[in-house]
């Protein structure tokens, strides 16, 4: 008979704590049990949990847990365009823009990305004059995800030079206007609403700037990418080059629609294409593959450990390749903004859900943070994440060095090292899981991204919470409104910081 949650949870809770030394000394076959391959179309992607403490009992009482938990029907729902967001009442058909979804969903999809794709080829042919910059405006979903995309995949040769600006600080905007020569410029104007304050403030900067540029149609040089399409005439954007999307994207999970427009620009539309492919290889994986075998719902098993059974509150994230280096920040948000709730899908009290996620690139982050992974009194998970291809044309040292140093972290935590001086003891016994990419080329990027999308939902299901809502996003934001508004009073502390500042 299946397992109640509870019960799922209060058997995982039984196991006992072995120490990752013993558990290898324990099975001669745990690193073959613990990895496995994802293949995609010319590479694939290797996965290591082998160094965690996962276990073939614990990965059991997890199935029984993602079965008490319904997790494949919830699958089900995500992949035919059923309600997943309860809240909200509506579906997450992100899968959909990569092929993978309900027919309707997948057909519409194909309608809007064929706009997308005549509006940037037209301009890589010149249709729309000299074009060598493109500013794309947006704040969230909107712009971690292109920025990760372009600086990943668009270093060399870009097609068009792209900068994405999200913060409504005016310094990150001159920076991008100090790039750009306004005359070969287009900017990008990226909110699904088309009235994110932040995005619309720094659009009409950006207008402004092309104006006083002497850019006799600056509206003309702007490309809108919503779910608002109306809005974005009434802001004065030519239908022609207005690229919409589904209401039923999130921002954080909207790197494959017209959000991608910057990335495809950047990269040419063949390359974006792939990533798409790259993504939906792991789309079918993940619909069609069950239990421990399934590597996103694996990836989830190993987070919940960690969260709820060794009461670890960060996650780490180390990507021993350069391109990668936005890869934390992107991950912060979908899996914080996802995730991070305090109450199940029925309002009930939830428990902890999500780990604060952070991160760095190697090997710059084992001269700054490392002294705590190792010595510290924290316990952190980690996922190291590393290209067996270089990134660049240099001497092979460079690469092998920095693949050495990133495997040799993973065994200096695992094992640690004693000794009878304190100050230099290691205590080791710290996880970690290798993600390692045959090379970091387009289909391999969205395959990545793709797999944490659904690491994030597997999770999800099993805590019981709705990964697709983000109201806490929004509190601050009207606060803000009402500041700005003025004739309310606030706290103290918050009346004193106004008034130094001028703003009341």
């Amino acid at each position: 008979m299946t397992k109640t949650r509870d019960e799922a949870w209060k058997a995982l809770a039984l196991h006992p704590d072995p120490t990752l030394v013993e558990l290898f000394a324990d099975d001669k076959d745990r690193v073959a049990k613990l990895s496995a391959r994802l293949e995609l179309a010319e590479t694939g992607i290797l996965f290591d949990w082998s160094k965690t403490h996962l276990t073939d009992s614990l990965l059991s009482d997890f199935e029984e847990l993602a079965a008490a938990s319904d997790f494949t029907a919830m699958r089900r729902k995500l992949f035919t365009g059923e309600v997943v967001n309860p809240t909200e009442n509506r579906a997450a058909e992100h899968s959909a823009l990569r092929g993978v979804g309900l027919d309707t969903s997948v057909e519409e999809a194909e309608a809007l990305r064929h706009r997308m794709m005549l509006l940037v080829n037209a301009i890589h042919d010149g249709a729309m004059g000299e074009v060598k910059h493109l500013i794309h405006v947006g704040i969230g979903g909107s712009a971690l995800g292109p920025a990760l995309a372009v600086d990943a995949l668009g270093r060399d040769a870009p097609k068009v030079d792209v900068h994405v600006v999200s913060n409504i600080d005016g310094v990150a905007l001159e920076e991008a206007f100090e790039a750009c020569d306004p005359a070969t410029t287009l900017i990008a104007v990226a909110s699904k609403t088309f009235t994110t304050i932040e995005t619309m403030t720094n659009a009409q900067s950006a207008l402004k700037w092309l104006a006083d540029s002497g850019v006799e149609d600056p509206t003309g040089r702007v490309i809108a990418l919503t779910a608002a399409p109306e809005k974005a005439v009434e802001w004065g954007v030519d239908e022609t080059r207005i690229l919409p999307f589904a209401e039923s994207v999130g921002g954080r999970y909207s790197l494959w629609s017209s959000i991608g427009f910057p990335v495809a620009t950047s990269i040419g539309w063949d390359e974006f294409e792939q990533v798409l492919a790259g993504a939906a290889k792991v789309d079918e994986h993940f619909r069609d593959t069950d239990g421990r075998d399934n590597l996103p719902l694996r990836a989830a098993f190993s987070d919940l450990y960690y969260l709820r059974l060794r009461g670890c509150q960060t996650r780490a994230v180390f990507a021993y390749d350069e391109r990668l280096r936005l890869l934390p920040d992107y991950l912060q948000q979908l899996e914080m903004e996802s995730n991070g709730k305090r109450v199940t899908v029925d309002g009930q009290p939830s428990g902890p859900t999500a780990p604060i996620t952070w991160g760095g690139v190697g090997t710059d982050a084992q001269h700054a943070v490392f002294q705590l992974l190792h010595q510290g009194t924290h316990l952190v998970p980690i996922d190291f994440i590393a290209s067996v291809e270089p990134g660049d044309m240099l001497d092979a040292a460079h690469h092998h060095i920095l693949l050495m140093n990133c495997f040799a972290q993973g065994a200096a935590l695992m094992s640690g090292k004693q000794s009878d001086d304190p100050h230099r003891s290691y205590p080791g016994d710290r996880p970690s899981a290798t993600i390692l990419c045959d090379d970091l080329d387009p289909a391999t990027f969205g395959a990545l991204i793709a797999f944490h999308e659904h690491r994030v939902f597997a999770a999800a299901v099993m805590l019981d919470i709705n990964p697709f809502d983000q109201f806490g996003v929004e509190l601050g934001k009207d606060m803000a409104k009402k500041i700005e508004a003025g004739g309310e009073s606030f706290d103290a502390s918050t009346e004193a910081l106004l008034k130094a500042a001028g703003l009341n």
